[in-house]
Parts: C-alpha cells; sequence; structure tokens
C-alpha cells in the first residue's frame, strides 16, 4: 500500500527535482518484413510500424496526465537494419530503409526511431558493409534515425575491418551534416556487448532475442538523487550507499509503473526497465552534479572514478528490487553535451578525453557526446573506439563512442546541438597517432576469460 507521504515525495521529485520517465521505447520485429524486392520491403516496414506503434504516443500521454509522471520521449527500436537487406543492392537501397523509418516515425508521432543497425562483432557481411557506408547519407536526409553498429564482444574479440572503417564513416558523416555542426554524428553510435533490449538512443535496437514486440521503459532520476545526497552531506559512506540505494529504488518504481500501465493499455509484452540515471542539460539535472555531492570538486578530479563507480554499484542495487524485469544498460550515463555539470567540469580542464575513458570503466555505457576537433584523423577516431570496445570486451560490459568531429571547429569552439543533446566545448585530442595499428586487418581475438561454454 503506497502511503500519502509516498505520494507527495513522488510528487515533489516530478516538480522540483527533475524525476522524469525518460522513454517508453516500443521494440517491433521487422523480420517478418524481408522481402528480395526493396520497394516490397519498405511497404511492409512501413505499414508494420504504422500498425503496431499507431496508439503508442497518444497512450504515452495518457499516462502522463493520469499520472502526472512526465514521459519525455516516446521511441521505436526495430530490428537490425542489415538483417533485413536481402533485397539491398546498393547503399542507396538501404538509404531508402532510412527513409522508410523516418517517414514512419514521424507519421506515429515518436521522438526517435533505432535500429539501423549491423551487427558486425565478429566480421561483417556483405550487408552489413552496404548499410555502414550508407550511414552519412542516410543521417543526413533524416532526422529521427539513429544508427548503431556493433563491432565486438567478449565471445567473439573486436573486428578491426569495421573499427577502421566506423572511422572513415564518423569522418563522412560529419562532413555531410557539416552545416548543422556535424550533428549526424550525434545519431550514430559504435558499440561493444551490445544488450537487445536497451531503451536509450542512439543504440537501441529490437534485439533478435526479442518477442515480435515489447515494451522498455527508461527511468531518469539524477537531480532527485543529488537532492537526498544534499541530506547526508559529509556523512559516511554506509549512509551515503543506503540513500542512493533508497533513492534509486523510488525512482525505480515510478518507471515500473509505467512500464506496467503502457503494456497493459498497448496490449504489448513489458520488457524491461532500465534503470540508468540519464542527464539532460537542465540545471539540477546532472551526473556530474552527483559526483561532486559525493565528495570531489569537479568531476574528473582524483576519486571520480572511485565515486562513479560507487554510484553505478547504488543504483543498481536499489533498482533491482523495484522492477519485475531489469535490462538494457542500467547504470549512470556521462555524456558530455547532456550534462551541464560534465560541460563545466570540461571547461574547467578538470575532465579530459583520458579520464573519461577510465571513468567508462565502471559505468554506462562509455564516451558519449563527445566534440572533438573537425581535423582529427580518421585513424585517431579509429584508435579511440578500439580502445572502448577493449574496456567493454574484456569487462564483460557494454562500452559504446558516440564522438562528434566538428567540422571546421577546435579545441576552444563550443558546438550547440539544442533540445536533450545539449551544447559542448571541443575537447582535445591525443596529438600522436595511431595508423601503424589501426590498419592491420583482421581481428583481435576475445579474452581468455570469454571460454566459459
Amino acid at each position: 500500500m503506497i502511503s500519502i507521504s509516498e505520494v507527495i515525495e513522488t510528487n515533489e521529485m516530478i516538480d522540483k527535482e527533475n524525476l522524469d520517465v525518460r522513454t517508453i521505447t516500443l521494440g517491433i520485429s521487422l523480420l517478418d518484413c524481408i522481402s528480395s524486392d526493396i520497394g516490397e520491403l519498405n511497404e511492409n516496414i512501413r505499414n508494420k510500424i504504422l500498425t503496431v506503434a499507431k496508439d503508442l504516443v497518444s497512450v504515452g500521454r495518457e499516462i502522463e496526465k493520469e499520472y502526472g509522471i512526465p514521459i519525455v520521449n516516446k521511441r521505436i527500436s526495430v530490428t537490425p537494419a542489415a538483417l533485413l537487406g536481402a533485397a539491398c543492392k546498393s547503399t542507396d537501397d538501404f538509404v531508402s530503409i532510412a527513409k522508410t523509418l523516418d517517414s514512419a516515425a514521424r507519421e506515429v508521432g515518436v521522438n526517435i526511431i533505432g535500429g539501423f543497425t549491423a551487427l558486425s562483432a565478429k566480421g561483417m557481411t556483405r550487408t552489413d558493409e552496404l548499410l555502414i557506408r550508407s550511414i552519412p547519407e542516410a543521417l543526413s536526409v533524416t532526422d529521427r534515425v539513429c544508427s548503431s553498429v556493433v563491432v565486438g564482444s567478449t565471445k567473439t574479440g573486436i573486428d578491426m575491418d569495421a573499427v577502421r572503417l566506423m572511422g572513415s564513416i564518423i569522418k563522412e558523416t560529419a562532413g555531410k551534416t557539416a552545416d548543422r555542426d556535424s550533428a549526424g554524428c550525434s545519431k550514430l553510435v559504435v558499440l561493444c556487448n551490445a544488450p537487445d533490449d536497451n531503451p536509450f538512443m542512439a543504440g537501441a535496437f529490437h534485439g533478435v532475442t526479442e518477442a515480435d514486440a515489447v515494451i522498455n521503459v527508461g527511468v531518469s532520476g539524477p537531480g532527485v538523487v543529488k537532492t537526498a545526497l544534499e541530506k547526508v552531506r559529509g556523512k559516511d559512506f554506509e549512509i551515503l550507499c543506503k540513500t542512493i540505494k533508497d533513492t534509486a529504488f523510488k525512482v525505480t518504481r515510478v518507471g515500473q509503473l509505467v512500464a506496467g500501465e503502457a503494456s497493459k493499455r498497448l496490449n504489448v509484452p513489458f520488457g524491461i526497465v532500465d534503470l540508468s540515471l540519464a542527464p539532460t542539460p537542465a540545471v539540477g539535472d546532472s551526473v556530474a552534479d552527483i559526483l561532486q555531492e559525493i565528495g570531489v570538486e569537479y568531476a574528473g578530479a582524483p576519486g571520480t572514478t572511485a565515486a562513479l563507480a560507487l554510484l553505478n554499484d547504488q543504483v543498481k542495487k536499489g533498482g533491482v528490487m523495484a522492477a519485475n524485469y531489469v535490462g538494457g544498460l542500467s547504470g549512470a550515463f556521462i555524456p558530455v553535451s547532456e550534462d551541464q555539470g560534465m560541460v563545466t567540469a570540461v571547461e574547467k580542464g578538470a575532465l579530459s578525453l583520458e579520464k573519461l575513458e577510465a571513468m567508462t570503466c565502471v559505468c554506462s555505457v562509455g564516451l558519449d557526446m563527445i566534440a572533438i576537433p573537425g581535423d582529427t584523423p580518421e585513424t585517431t577516431i579509429s584508435g579511440i573506439i578500439a580502445d572502448e570496445m577493449a574496456l567493454g570486451m574484456v569487462n564483460q560490459k557494454t562500452t559504446a563512442v558516440r564522438i562528434i568531429p566538428v567540422i571546421g571547429k577546435g579545441v576552444g569552439d563550443t558546438v550547440e546541438f539544442g533540445g536533450l543533446f545539449g551544447h559542448a566545448p571541443i575537447m582535445s585530442v591525443n596529438p600522436f597517432g595511431c595508423a601503424d595499428f589501426v590498419n592491420r586487418t583482421g581481428r583481435i581475438p576475445a579474452p581468455i576469460h570469454s571460454f566459459k561454454n
């Protein structure tokens, strides 16, 4: 039985502490849309999305109105498009699929659609490579499509041919959208150990292990955690950890409520609640601010990685008790442009690309929404991707790179993306090269602890 005091407390979280449900993501399988004719394939995709997702936005608004819980995004994820590509003979065919996804997303009213994806952890098929090479054009001519490429896993190692190609694709995407501060790259992520049930973009796709349709929910609440910690400032670690766990439980329970209601009203199975603390550019909704409240002067100061590890672990321990099923990424996000506290840390000189890489060892998900100079070499971008994929592979966790080489800008400049993407200072990149490493062909083998069968 929920007490009146708990109702009042939740209302306070929503009104004053930026508590929200970050996304309801409807996963839709498109495997039954496959056709050998590209026109028929696109028509099947469009019809499937319009049929299954027709009520998603209206149901989300109903739940918001009835419960007073903000639901920031209503999103769709679909089967990785490369798996549908039997009819695709060229990059233009895949661009046509991206346009179909974009049009269908606009028609049903969702913010974003994810799944323009290739799964290339152990090698690229012909259709994988065609999709990957189509990404720059696809993201330059669509508004709502997000793309992801999986290039490694703990079980398979890292496909360095795909990593090398992605360095080139990211630069090409930046160039294709240079008139928008290379914003196409904000919709493109490279992944290791990608989960099948992730509701968060840009890495969301509907995995082949999932049901025909499923509802996944991502919660958020950095501001709630920050406010709770202000009340125990200076207390010992036991009290600190208990406070985070208790708060994560309350935040996640809101997500479970919304997930259950959306599942019932849409007549679609409930999948998972993702426990991730996802920040926004709004003041007071920052993971970096939580780290400062824990005790570091700015994110990036000595002690930051330990504080982040503590936060990530306690969020999971508290949240897992409040949801029937937990999945996705489930941790603390540290995107630079989407977190005003992270932006401030970069501007103060406290946070470097190398420190961010260290922090990704203990949180979700990786190097996220980081703006770098537009003249950064492709091989350097591939090297950054390889480093982050290695962290995921060895540590048996999901890691990702969403990096934006902003054409025409350098260190000292700032780039504005707007909305939830926020703004970011251009971060410096190590000037020394790695071309001889990146240009080796083949695959980095899986680590020894991958052999568990």
